[in-house]
């Protein structure tokens, strides 16, 4: 790999994680007198606030208050939240695994099926089962997440109850085993992960059959055609593996967009993820906490971004010879 090319990546991406570390400090700072909003005693007096500025460290110059920030955070303190008086390190660490899950199978399984989808419309360009696929992925990209999630709760929870409608786990049950408990994990997963896959499946199925569309009128397509080389096997030889390239930088960018769906849907199925804490955080004025998940996020946008263009550099010739 281009040790030139790589290290200005690299460069680039812990330039936008300084950027976000001064954003994620003057945001919160902006928004008015931090002690007005996070004070918890209506009607404070002076003392009072004067003891909640001290405590906060807001009496402290502003550089002073910004390189506290820094250091606290390079050392993974993100502070202690208002509302459960834990460390906020502990919450997301706690929530993380959870979002990862749904997040995870939710992308690989739109991914896959999207692709699948978008190849096989391709090859039958301009048929019913294009028309049909086609408005399929329309309609699932154009519906809300959270009108998504609220149908599924309705149709496979109510009216036919046949998965969980919320939580991660049934509450109250003793697991005799590792497995039992996974399998009822497995059950709770099924409509958060059915919603986040509707949410992204027509994303990935454009993109994939518009670049089908692109790649099969390419001319080294109709070279390979001309030597006497099977339909079939241009397709899945040559056409798939270019078509797919437009993907990788799609599932980067959708990186931030998924994390900002995950909040609709983990709070409407109560799935305890960063998206469930980050709307508790919203509602209760829990600054640190929503400080923390914005970095978080922030972080992992910058780490896809930066994968994505690794992955297209050992994917894409023409990125090796620049």
């Amino acid at each position: 790999m281009n040790g030139r090319w790589l290290a200005t990546k690299v460069g680039a991406s812990v330039l936008t994680l300084v950027f976000v570390l001064i954003f994620n400090f003057f945001l919160f700072r902006v928004m008015g007198d931090p002690t007005e909003q996070l004070s918890r005693v209506p009607g404070a007096t002076e003392e009072q606030t004067a003891e909640l500025r001290a405590n906060l460290g807001l009496d402290d110059p502003v550089l002073t208050q910004f390189t506290t920030y820094v250091g606290d955070t390079v050392t993974g303190d993100l502070g202690v939240s208002y509302r459960t008086r834990e460390p906020v390190l502990d919450s997301i660490l706690e929530a993380l695994p959870w979002t990862l899950l749904l997040v995870g199978v939710g992308t690989l399984l739109a991914t896959l099926i999207g692709s699948w989808l978008g190849v096989a419309a391709a090859k039958r360009r301009g048929t019913r089962s294009d028309d049909g696929l086609l408005g399929f992925s329309l309609f699932t990209y154009a519906s809300p997440e959270y009108w998504i999630g609220i149908i599924l709760i309705l149709l496979f929870a109510v009216a036919t109850p046949l998965f969980p409608a919320g939580g991660q786990v049934t509450p109250g049950v003793e697991f005799p085993s590792f497995w039992a408990e996974a399998v009822d994990v497995a059950g709770h997963l099924v409509l958060p992960v059915t919603a986040m896959t509707l949410m992204l499946l027509g994303q990935y199925f454009l993109i994939m059959r518009s670049s089908m569309v692109d790649v099969m009128t390419e001319d080294f397509i109709t070279a390979k055609r001309a030597i006497g080389m099977s339909r079939g096997r241009v397709i899945n030889r040559h056409a798939v593996p270019n078509a797919l390239l437009p993907l990788v930088t799609l599932s980067a960018i959708q990186f931030g967009a998924v994390a900002g769906g995950a909040i609709t849907i983990e709070t409407i199925f109560s799935w305890p993820g960063l998206g469930e804490l980050n709307w508790l955080a919203i509602t209760d004025k829990d600054f640190p906490v929503l400080q923390g998940t914005f970095l978080v996020f922030s972080v992992g946008v910058i780490l896809a971004n930066l994968a994505a263009d690794i992955l297209y550099f050992v994917l894409d010739p023409r990125v090796q010879t620049r």
